[in-house]
């Protein structure tokens, strides 16, 4: 879908492109790529690039085209996945200033929100794209809120019973954390050379830079946190949960040996040999009596000792 915003209050919404515009493209469909490729004749191997979901931030400059590719993060439909990153490619000459990505993001229409609120404009290419990184650096704190929340969930959830199912949620959200730290990292590297670009570097908001650097150190700060918290709470249930099965065997393992000994018993009077016993009436009941004695006797040394 393409979108054209405009300086008014704010950045506005446009019913056609206009000098200074920004056009917003996302989950392209085949009539945006010819209007990419073939009106504004971007280049088709920035394109392409943007197109890999596997794509690392980067500037590349080609024929009078700048192309910047952050990694966004989304909130995705699979469950196993809960929250990822994507590469939105930003491309722009002295004309034209386009922002593409191949899927859908609570990002792009938020900070359009915010900038109207705020009356913020678009000054400068690098302006926005600085804006943008910031925007980027933001929302990945929003989602690693709703990662710690899921994360105490988990916890409470494995506090009441231990089941593969809790331990798998530990494992998804492992997961997003690990894409998250790696997505931040790569930015901070492409938000440093693009602050040390010689020739556009006087013309840069150094409050705005700051900005910028502030967040993406916080974003990763707290990413790093989450995934150490996460990790020892996985060690921990993990530990818990081999206590637990040694536990269960040490149980079962005191059980076998109480059921065995009137097995043995009942075994060792039962055969078809003479024996001292095979004629007294009282024979029986007496061998019965000595059986749960010796029985009661190991429960109570085994619970002496805590094994039962």
């Amino acid at each position: 879908m393409k979108t054209y915003l405009i300086n008014g209050k704010g950045l506005e919404y446009s019913d056609k492109w206009q000098k200074d515009a920004w056009i917003n493209i996302e989950e392209p469909t085949s009539s945006d790529k010819d209007y990419l490729l073939n009106e504004i004749k971007i280049p088709e191997a920035f394109y392409n690039d943007i197109e890999d979901i596997d794509e690392r931030p980067r500037i590349e400059y080609e024929d009078g085209w700048f192309l910047i590719i952050l990694r966004v993060p989304v909130k995705t439909n699979d469950p196993k996945l809960p929250f990822s990153t994507v590469p939105m490619g930003i491309i722009f000459n002295d004309v034209y200033f386009t922002t593409i990505c191949f899927y859908k993001t609570e990002m792009v229409s938020d900070f359009i929100q915010y900038a109207k609120r705020k009356n913020i404009l678009k000054t400068d290419n690098f302006d926005l794209v600085f804006r943008l990184h910031l925007s980027s650096s933001v929302w990945f704190m929003k989602y690693l809120k709703q990662i710690n929340q899921n994360i105490k969930l988990a916890e409470q959830e494995l506090e009441e019973s231990i089941k593969n199912e809790d331990l798998q949620t530990l494992f998804q959200i492992e997961k997003c954390l690990v894409y998250f730290a790696t997505s931040l990292r790569a930015n901070d590297i492409l938000a440093h050379r693009l602050k040390n670009l010689k020739d556009f570097k006087h013309t840069f908001d150094d409050e705005l830079i700051e900005d910028v650097d502030i967040e993406l150190r916080q974003a990763l700060e707290m990413t790093n946190i989450y995934s150490n918290i996460l990790t020892g709470m996985m060690d921990a249930y993990a530990s818990v949960i081999s206590n637990n099965l040694n536990v269960i065997m040490k149980r079962l393992t005191s059980i076998s040996i109480i059921l065995m000994i009137p097995t043995l018993i009942a075994s060792l009077y039962g055969m078809n040999v003479p024996n001292f016993l095979e004629r007294n009436n009282y024979a029986f009941v007496g061998i019965i009596v000595v059986t749960c004695l010796i029985s009661i006797f190991a429960i109570i040394s085994f619970r002496k000792y805590k094994w039962f």
